[in-house]
């Protein structure tokens, strides 16, 4: 009977796995495809086997529980307001965003502070703008300029679309308030992650392409533009198609709220960036910002075909691009580790992205 108590431990083990994958697409969505019978779906070993994997991923994000007090106590704080503005209502929806101010540094005469737009990620249905605070301050530090964090209509709020046109008010904001807040309207640069990186590419192809979708006049898309010196991405989706392959392969494509976001597989070229970019001109294309794509070669969440297969595609179009890639830092880490100049990646990730600003401020 010695057997008799692994083989129970093991049925436990297993039935708790199952437990738990099931209730996880119970909360978040359940296996709909056409010809699937959802429960037997949900339940199909290959899927389960999947999915403990991701689960048992997420798990990592216990880690930052420390780094997450700290974040919401500097961001409470009082004392802190010096340092920016909170609560600053843009756009049409009326949605807010943070000013984080410059650094008091001697200027020549009257000159101003470029803009940083960061715009986080969060698989377009979570986030918020106060997270990033801590990163906001270093980078004001590190790149002697103005940072703002916008909040957009994430899932189920607003899709893909309205994501977009969020980001492309924030900087019809900024192109409005650069003299009142102190920052130069004409020398923008946007920073993403992950979604927000997404985000960010797509709002710089439409404006490029003075995409009436927008709701903005054609006028003002191209100023938006001339204003933009680049847009630096981080663990970036630029193709929806081949992201939705890999959440398949994690067993996630029908809890993941993308699908839902850009209302439907039919629309996935038409909010994929590698899709847009293919049918601008060579006149737009010239008048392009160049795109940074920072990547690491072990990301398990975005993989980083994501950003080379970009970054080919824009070189093959004679567009401005440039590629970093990163060796064993997490999908996650690569953002987080930009709020502490103590913590593991933070010097070389932020060397980075201070070298590639200065080249789009200075050789335009």
């Amino acid at each position: 009977m010695c057997w008799c108590l692994p083989v129970i431990v093991g049925f436990l083990i297993v039935g708790l796995l199952y437990l738990v994958c099931f209730v996880s697409q119970w909360l978040h969505g359940w296996p709909d495809k056409p010809g699937y019978k959802k429960y037997i779906e949900a339940l199909n070993p290959r899927r389960i086997y999947r999915l403990t994997f991701t689960m048992l991923d997420l798990l990592k994000y216990f880690k930052y529980l420390r780094l997450y007090f700290q974040i919401k106590s500097w961001y409470k704080n009082e004392e802190n307001s010096k340092h920016f503005k909170k609560d600053i209502v843009y756009g049409r929806r009326g949605n807010k965003l943070d000013l984080y101010y410059p650094p008091k540094m001697k200027r020549f005469r009257d000159e101003l502070p470029p803009l940083v737009v960061f715009i986080y990620g969060g698989a377009w249905s979570t986030g918020d703008r106060s997270i990033y605070c801590l990163l906001a301050r270093q980078m004001v530090e590190e790149l002697n300029a103005a940072v703002v964090c916008p909040n957009y209509s994430n899932y189920p709020k607003g899709n893909v679309l309205m994501m977009i046109q969020d980001v492309a008010d924030c900087l019809v904001w900024a192109q409005e308030n650069g003299q009142k807040f102190s920052f130069d309207k004409d020398n923008i640069v946007l920073v993403g992650h992950s979604a927000g990186a997404h985000l960010g590419a797509m709002a710089t192809l439409f404006l490029l392409d003075t995409r009436e979708e927008l709701l903005i006049e054609s006028k003002q898309q191209q100023e938006i533009i001339r204003s933009l010196r680049g847009v630096i991405g981080l663990s970036g989706v630029y193709s929806i198609m081949d992201h939705y392959e890999h959440e398949k392969m994690r067993g996630i494509e029908y809890m993941s709220c993308m699908s839902r976001a850009m209302n439907g597989e039919e629309n996935f070229p038409r909010y994929s960036p590698a899709h847009v970019v293919k049918s601008l001109n060579g006149d737009k294309l010239s008048r392009a910002p160049r795109f940074v794509l920072l990547h690491s070669e072990s990301d398990i969440v975005v993989p980083v075909e994501s950003s080379t297969k970009f970054y080919m595609l824009l070189s093959s179009l004679s567009a401005k691009v440039s590629l970093h890639l990163l060796p064993t830092v997490s999908h996650t880490d690569i953002v987080i580790d930009l709020m502490l100049s103590s913590r593991r990646f933070y010097h070389p990730i932020s060397e980075c992205i201070k070298l590639e600003f200065r080249k789009l401020l200075f050789f335009r």
